[in-house]
């Protein structure tokens, strides 16, 4: 019984092994080339699987950018902070800090985002869960802010968490293309100092 439990656990593994390797090889290629450039058999050759493998665990190219997406977006962010400005404050320090750390994920993602917006509109709507989720996170930490008096009361979370979400995204994009001469970590200290700023109940 003992053997056949951990034949199960190491099957379980090698499962999610190739799962990742699939997410990975798919995420590599859409930071080098884009959406149009991922298939099925393009990714499973990327990752040293069949375009069977792919499909056993996606599906289809639709599922598998929706979990590029996904996996994309994932980076620690620490859960210990005080105050809704200061939670709100290691979200924008953390995304931005980790930019190159994270890459290709960073690229893929960013080059995905963009993609939504024009070549590939059916793009649009795999992102509208998750934008939407990512405006209620921060929508939400500074709601906390003006509740426990970290950030001003006059601040409307959800016109906020749209503007930082800009940032964000805009200074990565900047980032990975005109101003890759800048620190990650700079570019992360002005925002967040920005932040603090412009909605903090002491400015």
């Amino acid at each position: 019984m003992e053997e056949l439990r951990t034949a199960r656990r190491t099957q379980a593994e090698r499962r999610e092994e190739a799962r990742q390797r699939v997410l990975q090889a798919a995420t590599a290629l859409v930071a080098l080339h884009g959406s149009r450039a991922v298939s099925l058999a393009a990714v499973g050759e990327a990752a040293g699987y069949s375009r069977g493998i792919v499909h056993h665990h996606f599906g289809s190219k639709a599922r598998l950018l929706e979990e590029v997406i996904k996996y994309t977006q994932t980076f620690d962010v620490p859960a210990d902070s005080a105050t809704g400005l200061s939670r709100l404050t290691d979200f924008v320090g953390a995304y931005l800090s980790g930019l190159h750390e994270r890459s290709p994920r960073s690229e893929a993602f960013l080059k995905l985002w963009t993609e939504s917006a024009g070549a590939e509109p059916s793009l649009a709507e795999l992102f509208a869960e998750r934008d939407a989720q990512f405006r209620e996170v921060l929508a939400q930490y500074i709601v906390d802010g003006i509740d426990d008096g970290s950030i001003r009361s006059g601040v409307d979370p959800h016109i906020a968490a749209v503007a930082i979400i800009g940032l964000l995204r805009g200074s990565a994009l900047m980032a990975f293309s005109t101003a890759r001469d800048v620190s990650a970590g700079d570019l992360a200290a002005v925002a967040v100092a920005g932040v603090e700023r412009s909605m903090g109940a002491g400015s």
